[in-house]
């Protein structure tokens, strides 16, 4: 399945940015990929499906197209919010490493974030699923 993905994170950044350019948060941890979404698309927390992009940095607002490889599985604030894991080949050892160890971190701050906030629900990783490769 191949995406449209908008880069709202760029690789190595610390700020993660609402539609309109103000920043929603600052991360204590950098991106260690490109993080955006996927154009005309909704999620379960009511925002587009999320996707990263492995390889080099791309600039906040670049737009690619690439196939879809695998799925996180996370649960923010109680709502499903899956991202696709998108790039040009299949995900290495080091791909699943980084992506898990990234969204392992992540859930724990984010769960506070959506405390402070006001939210409830649990906030988890919940795994890596492989996508079936297009024919």
């Amino acid at each position: 399945m191949l995406l449209e993905v908008v880069i709202d994170v760029p690789r190595g950044s610390f700020v993660k940015r609402d539609d309109d350019g103000r920043v929603d948060y600052l991360s204590p941890l950098p991106c260690p990929f490109n993080y955006g979404s996927v154009p005309d698309t909704i999620s379960g927390d009511g925002d587009r499906l999320d996707a990263l992009v492995l390889g080099a940095r791309l600039p906040r607002g670049a737009r690619v197209t690439l196939p879809a490889r695998a799925l996180v599985r996370f649960v923010d604030a109680g709502q499903s919010d899956p991202k696709y894991i998108c790039g040009h080949g299949p995900l290495g050892r080091r791909d699943r490493l980084l992506v898990a160890g990234f969204f392992g971190a992540y859930a724990h701050l984010k769960g506070l974030l959506n405390l402070l906030r006001g939210k409830s629900g649990p906030t988890r990783y919940e795994g890596i699923e492989e996508l079936p490769s297009d024919p």
